[in-house]
């Protein structure tokens, strides 16, 4: 089975399975194919991680994100403006993706690694078309796609975004990943990619170099978890924020959610106030841990999930949290796979912000993310901007299991909303017994700083009840996130689930 966020990428996936492939080939061929026909999401100069689990085996995570020039400088960024523009070079670190892909298919693929890039290849060259979302998000970003000649000749048709329907081709990208396939990675991080890619973040002002490209390498981590209810839930160590959803997970835990209505006022003030404790942690602790050590135990900990659950009150949202002070992003792409062998993954891929950058590489295509805006330039603070660092990250895949096996794979995007989303998902599974589509379809909100965004399912008498507590609920001014899950029976039998809030689709066989 697989699930993905476009019908494309899920065939492609299967049409990987069918043919002989495991569980990582259609991966690879999925997020190749993503990154060609989803482009205000995810693409080859993003970053991704990803979590596999085979039967009998331990958990694997691997930390595909790139780090920042080594040349990177705080204080220039501070005087250039005090925060990193998110359509400047600077934004731009090293894109971890590819290297990672290719990491997971060295150590588990089974196919050529040239056959898995052959649909993304056709689908650039030849043409895709445009969905009603993706047509909606595309016209949001006109302004970015027109700033740069090279960018707007390819994204846009006669200065407009296409129109649902419409073919867009990308022959620049074809022939990069016509060069991937052939020559592996290398030429995207030694090669003539890698000269396009540089020379056009210097000639913007940026401090890239090809030894930061060539130095780049993913790195296997050590998974994190904590039981929920008789399941664990396994996330990517910092510098991804997946820690969060545990520590949320263990506050949840305290109370006996099964007996709230799951779209009442009292279990959406829990979800807020859970996630307003959590995330004010995370913008204090999170950061790449080979700059400092992160307090894994420490957040963890159940002495610390008892403190937090006992400040909470039901009559009244707690006043005194810090806000979030990041700008918000939300523009990834996840997809999950389970192959004949009961192999999992859970794998997310993204340039951060709606077409990334905006910046694109002249000569092959590639639209360049911004992930460097997740760092900030005060020196005090353990995100800080350095050279050769990862930024706190926001993409998130999950596995859990139950007695040691895997029992769903899960993401949710939605840049800093994925713990959230990914909680909520979770518990009405887990807490409410929803199957994986209700449990996606279902209302969702998001505390995000002083404001509580609510989809517009949630009903008024609910939102009426919120601001009685203290809430500011404010209608979401787009979907909040999109997921995919596979849950996997003890028999082996596969139940998917793809989010309609964007264009997703579970196909199994």
């Amino acid at each position: 089975m697989a699930a993905t966020s476009v019908p494309q990428a899920t065939l492609v996936a299967l049409d990987v399975l069918k043919t002989g492939g495991n569980a990582i080939d259609a991966t690879i061929a999925a997020a190749a194919m993503l990154a060609v026909i989803e482009p205000t999401q995810t693409g080859i100069g993003g970053d991704c991680f990803a979590l596999i689990k085979r039967r009998n085996q331990k958990v694997v995570a691997i930390n595909g994100s790139g780090w920042s020039p080594l040349a990177a400088d705080p204080d220039r960024c501070a005087r250039l403006g005090g925060l990193i523009d998110p359509r400047s070079a600077d934004a731009v670190t090293v894109p971890g993706a590819l290297r990672a892909w290719h990491r997971l298919w060295c150590d588990f693929g089974s196919l050529p690694w040239e056959d898995l890039f052959r649909p993304a290849i056709a689908a650039a060259q030849d043409g895709y078309p445009v969905t009603e979302r993706l047509a909606r998000d595309w016209a949001l970003q006109i302004d970015k796609l027109a700033a740069s000649s090279e960018t707007a000749e390819v994204f846009l048709q006669d200065g407009k975004a296409p129109a649902a329907g419409a073919i867009v081709r990308n022959s620049r990208l074809a022939k990069a990943l016509a060069s991937i396939a052939t020559d592996g990675p290398e030429v995207f991080y030694e090669g003539w990619i890698a000269e396009d890619i540089v020379s056009t973040l210097r000639a913007l002002g940026g401090v890239h170099s090809l030894e930061d490209f060539r130095d780049y390498c993913p790195a296997y981590v050590e998974p994190i978890s904590t039981e929920y209810r008789g399941y664990r839930i396994w996330e990517c160590p910092p510098s991804g924020q997946g820690i969060i959803v545990l520590a949320m997970a263990n506050v949840l835990s305290r109370f006996d959610v099964a007996a709230m209505d799951p779209l009442g006022p009292e279990r959406l003030h829990l979800l807020a106030e859970v996630a307003r404790l959590a995330y004010a942690e995370r913008d204090l602790l999170v950061a790449d841990p080979a700059f400092g050590p992160v307090p894994v135990s420490n957040l963890l900990s159940p002495e610390r999930a008892d403190r937090m659950a006992a400040s909470i009150r039901f009559n009244a949202r707690l006043a005194e949290i810090a806000p979030i002070v990041e700008p918000p992003h939300k523009d990834t792409t996840y997809l999950t796979v389970v192959d004949r062998e009961g192999t999992a993954v859970s794998f997310i891929n993204s340039i951060f912000d709606d077409f990334g950058s905006g910046i694109m590489a002249r000569d092959s295509g590639i639209l360049l993310h911004n992930r460097a805006c997740g760092f900030v330039l005060d020196r005090a603070n353990v995100n800080c901007l350095e050279g050769r660092k990862r930024p706190m990250h926001t993409i998130i895949p999950a596995i859990v299991t139950k007695n040691d096996e895997a029992f769903m794979t899960l993401g949710v995007t939605g840049a800093h909303f994925q713990p959230i989303g990914q909680i909520q998902v979770l518990s009405n599974v887990i807490d409410y017994g929803m199957t994986v589509q209700a449990a996606i379809d279902h209302p969702r909100v998001f505390a995000h700083g002083d404001v509580l965004h609510v989809e517009s399912t949630i009903p008024e008498t609910c939102r009426t009840a919120l601001a009685a507590l203290g809430h500011k609920p404010e209608p979401a001014p787009h979907p909040l996130g999109t997921a995919q899950a596979i849950r996997i029976e003890p028999t082996g039998l596969l139940r998917g689930g793809a989010d309609p809030r964007r264009d997703g689709v579970a196909l199994g066989y």
